[in-house]
């Protein structure tokens, strides 16, 4: 899979808890790890999706490359708490929240599309857990029964990113579920971690959903996948790599403690798991 869909910040966050300032650009795309390609051509385009399909569907991403003739390009991701309908070589399939790094190379001439569920936003299609598909890929037509088959074949032929969409709205416009209010009140609670990196607790989020720990935990599991701390966890850490990129000095225990960690060290270690380096050696790499 390429990851092609990664978000740009909320911009407007609530600047409460002593929590430093947002990254100086929100609209800049969080959790690419390698924001531009040395050499090659690359393309990347992100369209809405219709009224209808809004509270289900964040967007349609589609990216295309041509590196023939030259090395192999490493694209690197700290993905989003979404689950994603991707189509790429000829083949649909269904990815769940990855909890890890993604790593690919790019190499030679290809395209991909893809569909961003909200958070919270596949359960009505899925009508099981999503927690079922972490770090899993299914073929659509698994899904979606065997309507799915030719899809990726005629999304992939279609002549522009709008026949695309279409092709891709169409076909979820007529499987539409539903309406289940609990996808918007899920998908508000991940927008309100996304938005405001004061969000370091899951306690913090408890008193506002009017649920408890382990019904929050029970929630989020179901519709988004994962558990809420892995969703505050995920995106303190995307506020982390886009502060890095930023360049300049940082104060690394000083971050460390406003996204909620208990010393620097701590940071550093789930820093490094995740990137693959520590904060300082990725600022080095960047540079």
């Amino acid at each position: 899979m390429v990851n092609g869909d990664e978000d740009g910040g909320e911009a407007g966050a609530a600047q409460e808890r002593g929590a430093p300032p947002m990254s100086a650009d929100p609209g800049k795309p969080r959790g690419v790890l390698r924001p531009a390609f040395e050499r090659g051509a690359f393309e990347h385009r992100r369209e809405a999706p219709s009224a209808p399909l809004r509270a289900l569907v964040e967007h349609y991403w589609y990216v295309s490359w041509d590196m023939r003739g030259l090395p192999a390009q490493r694209q690197e991701t700290l993905p989003h708490p979404n689950v994603q309908m991707v189509f790429e070589a000829g083949a649909g399939r269904i990815y769940g929240v990855q909890t890890e790094r993604f790593v690919r190379l790019l190499e030679g001439r290809d395209q991909v599309f893809g569909v961003k569920f909200r958070a919270g936003g596949f359960y009505p299609f899925l009508g099981a857990p999503v927690s079922t598909l972490a770090d899993r890929a299914l073929p659509v037509d698994e899904v979606f029964g065997a309507g799915a088959a030719t899809l990726a074949g005629r999304i992939l032929g279609a002549a522009d990113m709008a026949a695309r969409v279409a092709i891709a709205e169409d076909f979820l416009l007529a499987r539409l579920p539903a309406v289940d209010s609990e996808v918007a009140r899920v998908g508000a609670l991940v927008a309100a971690i996304a938005a405001d990196h004061g969000v370091t607790a899951v306690a913090q989020l408890t008193a506002g959903a009017g649920l408890d720990k382990r019904a929050l935990q029970r929630l989020f599991q179901k519709y988004v996948g994962i558990g809420p701390k892995w969703v505050i966890q995920r995106y303190r850490l995307h506020e982390a790599v886009a502060r890095v990129q930023e360049g300049g000095v940082v104060a690394w225990t000083e971050l460390a403690l406003a996204l909620g960690y208990f010393d620097q060290a701590h940071f550093i270690r789930d820093f490094r798991r995740l990137v693959g380096s520590t904060p300082s050696e990725y600022a080095r790499s960047l540079a």
